[in-house]
């Protein structure tokens, strides 16, 4: 598969074009950002890190029926995916309360949810991906119809049930994640982007340390190490 021109470069990849018009390649790199990039930092390896990770959740997610756009690993940082078109919709799937959540509403930090509470936040750096409901994606033209926001949901929900199950297993507890999903030729709604600790929150059920980019968030230090740990879990 040969890699051609950019398409795109976000805060965690570059998109690529190919020889086919239908599949990208995506490189995972190793800078890191947080509070909408307003903090900055690298951690060298970490794009390697999260290429695996992504890799198999995308293949435990297949397995279990939830489509994405995973095509294959090509290298360390590179994975091969069908293109979508992005819905800009970020989808926040939440089992504990923390972060934005406990700021928002005063919920206790570490207090489990009576059930798991699906988000959507408007995928707009500029405005600060604001929390949006139904209505405001429909007037801002996220998606055409209520229902394909109650896929987004739906979805979501199958996502976590997956891998709080498998996490569990790994003695992780999965406090919450970003999903983002977009549409391929045939108008068929895939996971895409990418699940990895940059986008998830993993706790050790033992000790409750956190396995994930809040280090970076919280200057708590090791971030490479939360990952290796993740992908470790992941792979024993």
């Amino acid at each position: 598969m040969q890699q051609k021109e950019m398409l795109y470069e976000g805060k965690g990849k570059k998109l690529y074009k190919t020889d086919d018009e239908n599949l990208v390649i995506s490189e995972f790199k190793d800078d890191l950002t947080a509070f909408n990039a307003e903090k900055r930092g690298s951690e060298q390896g970490k794009g390697i890190l999260n290429c695996k990770i992504s890799s198999e959740i995308f293949k435990l997610l297949e397995k279990n029926g939830i489509k994405t756009h995973y095509v294959e690993t090509l290298a360390d940082n590179l994975m091969l995916c069908k293109f979508v078109k992005i819905i800009p919709i970020e989808v926040v799937v939440r089992n504990i309360a923390t972060g934005s959540l406990s700021k928002r509403l005063g919920i206790k930090e570490g207090e489990a949810l009576p059930f798991t509470l699906v988000e959507f936040y408007y995928k707009d750096d500029a405005l600060g991906d604001p929390l949006i409901n139904d209505e405001h994606a429909l007037i801002l033209n996220c998606v055409k119809s209520v229902e394909s926001l109650d896929v987004l949901r739906k979805i979501g929900r199958e996502v976590n049930s997956v891998l709080r199950e498998f996490f569990d297993k790994k003695n992780l507890i999965l406090v919450d994640f970003k999903l983002e999903f977009g549409v391929d030729k045939d108008g068929n709604i895939l996971l895409a982007d990418e699940i990895t600790p940059d986008s998830c929150r993993f706790w050790d059920k033992d000790t409750k340390e956190k396995l994930d980019k809040d280090r970076f968030r919280q200057d708590l230090g090791n971030v490479k190490m939360a990952y290796e740990e993740i992908l470790k879990r992941i792979l024993n």
